[in-house]
């Protein structure tokens, strides 16, 4: 049985609530959980300025060594969007874009790891602002997670829902995710009021322990407090269909 720390943290492109971009900051923060996995939302990777490509920084100073990035939009002479960063071998990735009209785009990067021989699928999402863009991201994400479908092995989906009440994102990964309804206040950092940043598991996870890393650092570093799944993988035998494959998430209203 394999222990797993995963964690969700949108680091507000490195801007902290004193308004100062410090990476390192961010670094330590993330450290101070020491994950097995990371997905990160507004992050920059941008050639020729020092410290700009933020997650290559972030993975040299973690010292993981996979990092795979999932662009929503440019920025500068570069790209932004999710980044997942990992120790764990990376056996492959795709990505969804779930932009909604002239909202600001928006994404999900699926990737697929390899734990001990098992196959494991992180999909870190960072959703729209508006209800209506919401309630239509969720049925992409659904189609997404259907032409996943081929992958054998567990799934877990993390980050920035933008949600923070009981709505269409909650009510629909509530019955698609095996996990109890983990809500837990995250923004803001310093005096947390909204839940905005999840994470759900599937039946093969056994959670251990679902918590929000509140640490003083924490608090100032980003706008958002990351979240912390502890899990175990617990050994199943193969199922006639790869996994639970996102029919019953609700369509777009």
């Amino acid at each position: 049985m394999r222990h797993l720390t995963v964690v969700s943290y949108n680091i507000h492109r490195g801007v902290g609530l004193d308004r100062r971009r410090d990476l390192d900051r961010i670094a330590d923060v993330i450290g101070e959980v020491g994950p097995d996995v990371v997905g990160l939302q507004e992050v920059i990777r941008e050639d020729g300025v020092p410290d700009a490509d933020q997650a290559a920084y972030l993975a040299a100073r973690l010292e993981m060594s996979e990092l795979v990035m999932g662009e929503t939009r440019a920025h500068g002479t570069g790209i932004y969007g999710n980044v997942v960063l990992s120790r764990l071998p990376v056996l492959g990735s795709g990505r969804c874009d779930l932009s909604f009209g002239w909202r600001e785009p928006r994404g999900c990067l699926r990737v697929d790891f390899d734990v001990d021989g098992t196959p494991l699928h992180v999909f870190n999402c960072h959703f729209g602002l508006a209800l209506r863009e919401r309630r239509e991201q969720l049925g992409l994400l659904g189609a997404f997670i259907r032409a996943s479908g081929r992958l054998a092995g567990p799934r877990v989906l993390l980050g920035d829902f933008n949600e923070w009440h009981r709505g269409p994102v909650t009510r629909g990964l509530r019955r698609e995710f095996a996990s109890p309804m983990r809500r837990r206040r995250t923004h803001p950092a310093m005096f947390p009021l909204f839940a905005l940043d999840r994470i759900y598991w599937d039946a093969e996870l056994e959670g251990e322990e679902f918590s929000v890393h509140r640490s003083r650092l924490a608090r100032v570093a980003s706008d958002h407090l990351p979240v912390v799944a502890r899990l175990r993988l617990r050994y199943r035998p193969p199922r006639l269909a790869p996994y639970v494959i996102g029919d019953a998430l609700p369509p777009p209203e």
